[in-house]
């Protein structure tokens, strides 16, 4: 075998003292993981003990020190599992598909892990921040460092969610080691007032701008600046970049949960030119829009930390952040706080709905549905009637056909078909 064919190798039928492993992976000559393949449908969680087994038999005169096999796959041909062993408490989670053997040779140089620093960050400066946004920042860092996958804050409009945002960016930037954020915004114009937000923003303690310190970037046609730290974008605009399909910045105007069709599924394969690791935090701001099944696979894509900013979570809200609601700051607290004003209701009566109205045949129209897997049903009229038929459809995820051929990074080297059984 060609240990030198590439940066990364992976070599089929690994001999180990627990028998023949699928897949050994090296980077730069150095044996650091496994993969186990297992046929579709098959319950990729009940193999990982079999995986680590494997690493544990790796030849002796192949590993240098302890803990240098410490990356763990399990993949059938529509799910891949991965675990680090070198995390803290380490635990598998699922991923769209294979992190390059450029970002396993950086885990590698790493001291410790990125979930092992968010278990010593510092105390929250509450300089310059509401006592509610102080405890969202601990609350969010708290459900990061027990490295739960996705958290939910609660918090009145008006509150100061996005400064919220800018807090906990800059912190797990200047503390965790975090090399990229993504920041999802519902529309254009909040895009820019995100952006806008960031850029004023002046971390405590440092007498300088954010900008100064890191990099902004508002996602455009052109792709993905390498060199940024913090991306803003609508889930629109990553999912044109991922798919290398054209979106108008108009259409970026219009809410994605109002510009969707009753029965669209954005569905994405993989990209190798933005791969998976591309963002350790994806932050949606009014996630009880984004995060509903047109979109779901864009926020699934990314191997990354979850974090929804909401001030109406629904059921399914909840439901996708597997009930991890980390932090509430309703409405009438922020009355009380004097953060909010109080409100009065008029009630108004209109022709239409005291009448009602009628609906013309073939007419559309997107509407969540609260307690539905799904957001949308399509209401469709065959006459003009005030009567309505519900069109329900389910489309399964596209995902790669088979991981270690279709969907597998370019850069390991040799390819499924070169490689060579010992």
């Amino acid at each position: 075998m060609n240990l030198g064919a590439g940066l990364g190798v992976a070599v089929r039928e690994f001999q180990t003292a627990s028998g023949p492993v699928d897949y050994a992976l090296f980077v730069a000559r150095i044996l650091c993981g496994v993969v186990e393949a297992k046929p579709d449908g098959s319950t990729l969680s009940g193999f990982a003990e079999q995986a680590a087994r494997y690493m544990a038999g790796a030849p002796s005169h192949l590993v240098r020190s302890d803990g240098q096999v410490r990356f763990e796959y399990v993949a059938s041909s529509s799910e891949t599992i991965f675990r680090d062993h070198a995390d803290p408490d380490s635990t598998s989670r699922i991923v769209f598909s294979f992190h390059r053997p450029e970002t396993l040779e950086r885990w590698i140089k790493d001291t410790t892990t990125l979930r092992a620093r968010l278990q010593s960050m510092p105390p929250v400066d509450p300089t310059g921040l509401r006592a509610c946004q102080v405890d969202a920042v601990a609350a969010l860092e708290q459900s990061l460092a027990v490295n739960k996958p996705r958290a939910l804050v609660q918090m009145a409009t008006g509150a100061g969610k996005t400064f919220t945002a800018c807090t906990l960016s800059y912190r797990l930037l200047a503390h965790s080691g975090f090399r990229r954020i993504l920041f999802l915004a519902d529309r254009a114009n909040l895009v820019r007032q995100t952006r806008d937000e960031f850029l004023a923003y002046r971390p405590p303690g440092t007498g300088r701008s954010f900008s100064e310190i890191y990099n902004v970037q508002k996602l455009g046609a052109a792709g993905l600046d390498k060199d940024s730290q913090v991306v803003v974008a609508t889930i629109q605009r990553v999912y044109s970049v991922l798919t290398g399909t054209e979106l108008a910045e108009e259409d970026e105007e219009i809410s994605s949960f109002e510009q969707s069709g009753p029965s669209t599924e954005r569905l994405i394969s993989y990209n190798p030119s933005i791969p998976i690791e591309s963002f350790d935090l994806v932050i949606t701001d009014e996630c009880h829009r984004s995060i509903y099944g047109t979109w779901r696979q864009v926020l699934e894509y990314f191997d990354a930390f979850t974090v929804g900013l909401t001030a109406t979570p629904s059921l399914h809200t909840l439901g996708f952040f597997n009930k991890n609601l980390v932090a509430q700051y309703p409405y009438e607290r922020s009355v009380v706080d004097g953060v909010n004003v109080g409100f009065e209701i008029f009630r108004i009566r209109t022709e239409i709905g005291e009448r009602g109205s009628t609906v013309k045949a073939g007419y559309a129209i997107s509407e969540r549905e609260p307690n539905a897997t799904r957001p949308c049903r399509k209401i469709s009229h065959t006459r003009r009637t005030r009567s309505t038929g519900l069109s329900w459809s389910r489309t399964r995820s596209a995902r790669f056909s088979n991981p270690f051929v279709t969907h597998s990074s370019p850069n390991y080297s040799p390819a499924v078909t070169r490689f060579r059984k010992l």
